[in-house]
């Protein structure tokens, strides 16, 4: 899907903006796991998650192509919202972010901080979109998507920086949401020809795509509620899905109170603050932990936006 070339013009881009994340080995974590564990810090960039690199190349692309584009308009749950509000004020471009209602308050306040209208409408992520779609049409605005090359070839500029950074890993989790940081992933690795396997995760209470991975075909789901917005998605991408099929090893489903109990393992082994999806990979490894015990892994934190309350609630343990 991307050569090493896009990668790296896309990194040209990204770095524009801001410079590469860190990637540290945690000895605690390590010794929680029982192997050693590599962290991928994308709650390190400007809007505290990894959509910002994506967000970044797609709007600097749009821009040279479309000079006079009117403005542009996306669904969220709020890192791909932030990061097209975030980058399209770069290219200024006005931005327009549809979010369901009940979307994370300060998830929100952040789209508004960084110059985004914002417009709340459905019950979640998928009737947000659809509304969406019908203000692209009526405003006469760009519809960005939440699945698209330029997203994945932004996002994939992680996995690059994590690849050449940390030693050769065995296996690297990551969460799926849409899908665009595990495609990204797989990309790299595979442009590298690199062995490293590459699993996804979802929630439990957000399966799609870990039912259309068995299936081998898109299969939706009724219902998406679960503590990790970023994986609460009903309907699965088809082409981020034909990725998944072809690149990854497997897809491990962690319950909502194992994303809670790896955010708290988080906090006390590095002192780092995640969001659910952010925690999910380490929920995945502490449930595999006997079958990756001795190796080398990779865990993809991929964001630190959480509202203060359900932060509180998850180290409580409640």
């Amino acid at each position: 899907m991307l050569s090493l070339q896009d990668v790296e013009d896309a990194a040209a881009i990204v770095y524009a903006a801001m410079p590469p994340t860190a990637q540290y080995a945690w000895p605690l974590l390590a010794r929680r796991t029982g192997c050693e564990v590599w962290v991928k810090h994308e709650n390190h960039t400007p809007t505290g998650a990894f959509k910002v690199r994506g967000g970044l190349v797609y709007m600097d692309r749009l821009k040279r192509a479309q000079p006079d584009v009117a403005g542009v308009i996306s669904a969220t749950r709020g890192n791909h919202g932030q990061s097209i509000a975030l980058a399209a004020a770069k290219v200024g471009i006005a931005a327009t972010i549809v979010v369901p209602l009940g979307n994370s308050v300060e998830k929100n306040a952040a789209m508004r901080a960084f110059g985004a209208e914002l417009v709340e409408a459905g019950h979640d992520f998928d009737s947000a979109r659809e509304t969406a779609i019908r203000l692209a049409g009526e405003r006469g605005l760009s519809m960005v998507p939440s699945f698209d090359r330029d997203l994945v070839c932004g996002v994939a500029t992680y996995a690059l920086e994590l690849f050449r950074a940390a030693p050769a890993l065995d296996t690297v989790y990551v969460p799926i949401g849409l899908g665009s940081g595990i495609c990204g992933t797989i990309a790299v690795r595979d442009a590298l020809g690199l062995p490293t396997k590459v699993v996804g995760v979802v929630s439990t209470e957000a399966p799609a795509y870990a039912l259309s991975f068995a299936a081998g075909k898109v299969v939706a789901t009724n219902s998406a509620d679960t503590m990790a917005d970023g994986m609460a998605v009903r309907g699965p991408d088809a082409e981020a899905l034909k990725v998944i099929l072809k690149g990854a090893d497997r897809i491990v489903k962690v319950s909502d109170a194992e994303i809670g109990l790896a955010m708290r393992a988080y906090y006390e082994d590095s002192h780092q603050l995640t969001e659910g999806a952010g925690a999910a990979s380490l929920a995945a490894l502490m449930q595999e932990r006997a079958q990756m015990a001795g190796k080398r892994v990779g865990l993809v934190l991929s964001g630190g936006n959480i509202d203060r309350p359900l932060y509180l609630r998850a180290l409580a343990g409640n």
